[in-house]
């Protein structure tokens, strides 16, 4: 079945929320086949999608962008738990190195909003437009939760993210919820998170965050706090 190309009907997103993230993710397979990829920032809590999915899914593709400035624990824990769920992970990076951006640009990330989004642009948007590009998915899995950003509280279960239809299982998810499910399948948190880092991104732009701070508190992101994966495709 093709993918849906305007927005579900009045009330369908409400009566989807009703259900489990589980069941949320079996609707998907059901409704799209197996034509399907997830993303992952193989960030602080990760492991939950990605176990969750990968349970319904085996053959789930997992798009991982690796911009070239991850922290070195990042990379460890994904090829920890690509081995442990036995993922299908395919890493797309940028064009440019990043050698040749700082040599050609600087330190984008430590400018205003404008080279903020230019450097999100050359290391994240365009590496993700690459990816629904060759793979062509019908749908695209992605584990927003609306506790992390004012953008993704009024995000929908169901949605049209330009051409692409994104389904959010875990919108609902609280933190305490996370903490269960990791709890529960004996599945860990990043190994950074122990040291306050709650939200984990560039190694150059993240950093622990203090006690009464928002977890995304610890990113350098811009106004919008997203990284541009979410908002710009």
């Amino acid at each position: 079945m093709n993918a849906p190309t305007r927005q579900p009907a009045p009330g369908f997103d409400r009566e989807l929320g009703q259900h489990t993230p589980e069941a949320i993710v079996r609707w998907t397979l059901a409704t799209f086949g197996d034509d399907i990829i997830l993303t992952s920032s193989f960030g602080a809590e990760s492991a939950v999608m990605l176990h969750l999915v990968s349970r319904i899914i085996p053959s789930i593709r997992v798009v991982f962008i690796d911009t070239g400035y991850l922290f070195p624990e990042t990379y460890r824990f994904a090829e920890e738990l690509r081995r442990r769920l036995e993922l299908d992970v395919r890493v797309y990076a940028p064009e440019w190195t990043s050698a040749r951006l700082e040599a050609l640009h600087g330190p984008l990330w430590q400018g205003d909003e404008d080279a903020l989004a230019r450097y999100q642009q050359l290391t994240k948007v365009e590496p993700m437009r690459r990816a629904l590009e060759e793979l062509k998915p019908k749908a695209w899995l992605a584990g927003l939760r609306r506790v992390q950003t004012n953008h993704r509280a009024h995000l929908a279960y169901v949605q049209q993210q330009g051409q692409h239809t994104k389904v959010c299982p875990l919108l609902d998810f609280t933190d305490d919820d996370v903490r269960s499910y990791l709890k529960q399948h004996d599945l860990p948190y990043h190994p950074l998170y122990q040291q306050g880092y709650r939200s984990i991104g560039d190694v150059h732009s993240t950093r622990p965050t203090l006690p009464g701070e928002d977890a995304r508190d610890g990113r350098s992101l811009g106004k919008q706090r997203e990284c541009g994966l979410h908002t710009r495709i």
